[in-house]
């Protein structure tokens, strides 16, 4: 007897680059500290819209196509999103993805960003560029969570690919990549210190 693991979730994770990353995201952050300062459509929109943080989701969120650092960023993700392509066997043949969306986000203590998918993209990820030691994570759902029926909760040592929420570190320097119908979260910052990460979306539209 055999037991399959059919309809497999794929996350990826990876460093934007082994050598000579330090100095490139120090650029970035640079760049993502100036924008908070300089955006203030997006400081009101946030003020409404993510509590206590920033995002420029909603002001700014082609950065790739306004700032050298930003396009330079998607010229360094490029690698990943193929490579994570081909893991998804996506037939890209007829037309690739690009880069559509890359805004800012910057979590200060006790901000939330919260569960949420991101529709009309095909990849999405988030690239970290200031991870204070011991800030959050970025949560994964199972997207068979509300098909669950009368299902007894995992065991704590359960692998997990069998677990109804994972959740990644986040780490400087690197990149996780994810299709973009899959919710995610980010749980209330616990320290401190600004947690700053770049977000992203590829379409094949």
């Amino acid at each position: 007897m055999t037991v399959q693991r059919l309809f497999p979730t794929l996350v990826y994770r990876g460093r934007l680059k082994q050598t000579g990353w330090r100095t490139f995201n120090s650029r970035l952050l640079r760049e993502c500290q100036q924008l908070h300062l300089d955006d203030a459509g997006g400081r009101r929109w946030s003020a409404k819209n993510y509590p206590g943080g920033y995002t420029s989701y909603n002001s700014a969120n082609r950065m790739h196509q306004v700032s050298p650092t930003f396009a330079e960023l998607q010229r360094r993700l490029n690698r990943h999103v193929r490579s994570f392509a081909a893991s998804l066997e996506l037939d890209l043949a007829q037309r690739q993805l690009t880069m559509t969306d890359c805004w800012v986000n910057i979590m200060p203590r006790q901000v939330v960003h919260g569960l949420h998918l991101h529709p009309l993209s095909t990849i999405s990820g988030t690239y970290y560029v200031k991870t204070p030691k011991g800030c959050a994570g970025l949560k994964f759902e199972d997207p068979r969570l509300e098909r669950f029926m009368a299902a007894p909760p995992r065991r704590a040592d359960s692998r997990p690919d069998n677990r109804p929420w994972v959740t990644l570190p986040a780490e400087a320097g690197t990149l996780v990549l994810f299709e973009s119908w899959l919710r995610h979260e980010v749980p209330p910052n616990p320290v401190s210190a600004e947690r700053i990460s770049i977000s992203f979306n590829y379409s094949w539209f």
